[in-house]
Order: C-alpha cells, then structure tokens, then sequence
C-alpha cells in the first residue's frame, strides 16, 4: 500500500446513500458532492440500482465505499474483489470471519487488476456495530465485542487488508493492537443530538476521531435531515475540531 498522507477533515467523512433507487442517489449525491469525502454505497442502493450506478458515481468524480461485506468460499470472493476493483471504486470490504484464506484471496483478486495509485482499499468488517454483547451471547459466541474485534483486526493485518471496519467504541483498541498506517473505518457514528437507531455501539465523531478512526461513516443523521447541506458542514466541522484538539496526523490513503 502506498504511502499515507494527511488530509481534510471533509476527506474523513463518508456518506451513506442508504436509499433505494440510483435517482434518490444521484440526486443526493449532487447535493453533498462537495461537502463529504466519499460515498458509500450499500447492499440496498446497490440491490436497486447495480453496478451502473457505481460506474456512474465514479465517472462524475465522486469517491465511492462499495460496502457489500462480501463473505464466501475463497475463489468466488477473489473474483468478486477483482470485479470491485474493476468499478473505480475507492474502497470495498469482505467479511473478517470468512477467514484469513478468504481475505487473502480478495487481496489477490484486487491486485490481480494490477499494482497503483489508484487501487482500491480493502477492508475487512469485523463485528457489524448493531451487535451487542447480548447478541454475541445469543449466536454462541464467547467475550465481549472489543475482544472479537481486536482478534479479528490483528487477523485482517496479518491477511493484508488495508484496514478493518469497525465500531468507533473499538478504535482505540485497534490502532494499540495494529498501529499507525492501518486504516479504521468506523460506521455508527452519530452527532451528539442524534438517536442510535438501530445501531447498538455508536460514538461521536469527536470521540471516533480521538479515538483513532480514520474515517467516518455517517447516514441517516445527514441524509433525513431538514438541510442535509448544514448537517454533513455540522459532521465537517465536529471532525475539523477533533483533529485540532487531538492532532491532524491520523493518515490514511484516498
């Protein structure tokens, strides 16, 4: 991986078009081009509108997230990582728990579409933020979120994944256990006035930045707002803040 540099708040921030037709998103899109880093396009959107849409973002100069987790046997997921690639994308993710074959595969898929600037990061998911410990209990699971996470993170480190996604509540941990140059994704991030929802470990963005995080994913706290213009300038300036307050040497690539 290339390496790292330093970068704007704005950069940081990811939106999340959780929304259900390529119009809606275009639309949204249009609106926020100019005001967050990057747009994240997940299983509902990219469910509704396929890989067009993607192709679309990318060519009007909009940084794209492709968040579509993917986890399966190791050769159907090295194909679909060098198809991702394929989209122009900035970043994608697999699934930590399909394994450390599974991620190497995805590695080999991406790098199968040749070495550069402009590949995309990889990231592996760990533990999605709307599972609590109860719900660890509940599918047979042993420890608490922070220990799967940790042990996940090391395991995508060692893979050669770019980075993890994962609860801003675990950044901290993250960064002490894989170090500076690996990139924290961090989804579940809401504005001190925001609500949870349905999300179990959510943090502010000043906390997920102090913690470590190197980007922000945020959505609905953004997208259903009144004036989603001033709420993703409010995220903005949260970040800006933090990174004045904590330091603005959080690096990362993109």
């Amino acid at each position: 991986m290339e390496a790292f540099a330093t970068s704007s708040a704005r950069s940081r921030l990811i939106l999340a078009l959780d929304v259900s037709s390529a119009d809606a998103a275009l639309t949204m899109a249009g609106k926020l081009h100019a005001h967050v880093g990057l747009f994240k396009v997940g299983l509902e959107l990219f469910s509704a509108a396929g890989p067009a849409l993607v192709h679309g973002l990318a060519m009007r100069g909009d940084g794209v997230f492709l968040d579509l987790k993917f986890h399966d046997i190791p050769n159907t997921v090295r194909a679909a990582a060098r198809q991702a690639a394929q989209m122009g994308v900035r970043m994608f993710n697999v699934h930590a728990t399909g394994g450390r074959k599974m991620m190497e595969a995805a590695r080999e898929g991406v790098e199968a579409t040749g070495p550069g600037a402009n590949r995309p990061l990889l990231l592996a998911v760990t533990v999605l933020t709307s599972l609590a410990a109860e719900d660890f209990r509940e599918v047979g699971l042993a420890g608490e979120p922070t220990e799967a996470v940790t042990r996940l993170a090391r395991l995508a480190r060692r893979a050669g994944m770019d980075g993890v996604v994962a609860s801003a509540r675990e950044a901290a941990a993250i960064r002490a256990a894989c170090g500076h140059g690996f990139v924290i994704v961090t989804p579940g991030i809401r504005p001190a006035a925001a609500t949870a929802q349905d999300q179990a470990r959510v943090a502010t963005p000043s906390q997920a930045v102090q913690d470590g995080a190197d980007f922000l994913v945020v959505g609905r706290p953004i997208t259903s707002a009144a004036d989603p213009v001033a709420a993703a300038d409010a995220v903005v300036a949260e970040i800006d803040a933090a990174l004045a307050k904590h330091g603005p040497d959080i690096p990362h690539r993109v």
